[in-house]
């Protein structure tokens, strides 16, 4: 029977962090599971939580968003440490992007008997962050102040907060210069965005890499070319389908290594929590994580 701890996030989802294990730690127990649950205070003592956790050989489940999850699994990779998820937060693409269940009898039924898979995480390194590692995407641009502008929001929760921090952040945008390196070829482009991309899902269910994989050991590069701004909303909610990626004004390239820089300070973001300004660097790590899954 497995042993596990549970790190979770007290305020994700608007403090549903807690709420979303009650269910699910009754299942696991109730089926003879030892479970330890740990609060973090922050993302640092998250990993410190889900270090500790690994070592004494225990099944770490990260219980949160989109930043936990990440926050957690990454401070496991290339460890042969066991991670669960348990999606509690506002996103939880990468839970999506696994089709993880959210019925806490199903979810408990896949940590207690399910096969652990290889699954691909991403190296983030910044002058900010120097190296962390994350599991769904790294975005530069005016998804990364939408972000921002959702973080913030005290009165919107889900989709409401992104969908209008979405939009203060393209009516207050202007295009930007864009060099972006993938394995060692250089791309200038004027545009919106440029997203790395390990899970197909980012920004609470959309779609934006449909054709990326979680365990190709590649990331795909998402670039939205700068067009004029009633097209581009036209292209955001496109993102629903993925059809968006049909548009000549998106390009997708693929690659292990990417390096994102502008010609004016920019944010980006990583998993919705790690947040500095630009340069980054993006790379994959294949096979980093062992995941249930």
């Amino acid at each position: 029977m497995r042993q596990f701890t549970a790190v979770v996030n007290p305020t994700a989802g608007g403090s549903q962090g807690t709420a979303a294990l009650i269910p699910l730690a009754r299942a696991l127990r109730e089926a003879g599971a030892e479970l330890d649950v740990e609060y973090s205070r922050g993302l640092d003592h998250a990993r410190a939580l889900a270090r500790e956790a690994a070592e004494r050989g225990r099944v770490v489940l990260g219980v949160g968003g989109d930043g936990m999850a990440g926050c957690v699994a990454g401070a496991l990779a290339g460890t042969d440490a066991v991670v669960g998820i348990v999606p509690a937060g506002r996103g939880n693409d990468f839970a999506r992007a696994l089709g993880l269940p959210a019925d806490p009898a199903a979810l408990a039924e896949l940590l207690l008997r399910g096969e652990p898979r290889k699954v691909d995480a991403i190296e983030v390194t910044s002058a900010v962050h120097g190296r962390v590692a994350v599991l769904g995407s790294v975005y530069a641009g005016v998804d990364a102040v939408a972000n921002r502008h959702a973080n913030a929001s005290r009165l919107l929760r889900g989709s409401a907060s992104y969908y209008l921090g979405g939009l203060r952040a393209v009516v207050g945008w202007r295009t930007a210069h864009y060099r972006v390196t993938v394995d060692g070829a250089v791309h200038e482009r004027d545009g919106y965005t440029v997203i790395a991309a390990n899970s197909g899902f980012y920004g609470f269910g959309r779609n934006i890499a449909p054709g990326a994989s979680v365990d190709d050991g590649l990331l795909d590069v998402v670039i939205i070319h700068d067009s004029p701004r009633r097209l581009f909303f036209t292209v955001m909610n496109e993102l629903k389908d993925g059809s968006h990626v049909r548009r000549p004004q998106v390009e997708v390239l693929r690659g292990r290594e990417i390096r994102i820089e502008a010609d004016r300070p920019l944010p980006y973001g990583a998993d919705g929590e790690v947040e500095a300004e630009l340069p980054v660097t993006a790379r994959v790590l294949p096979g980093a994580l062992t995941l249930l899954a």
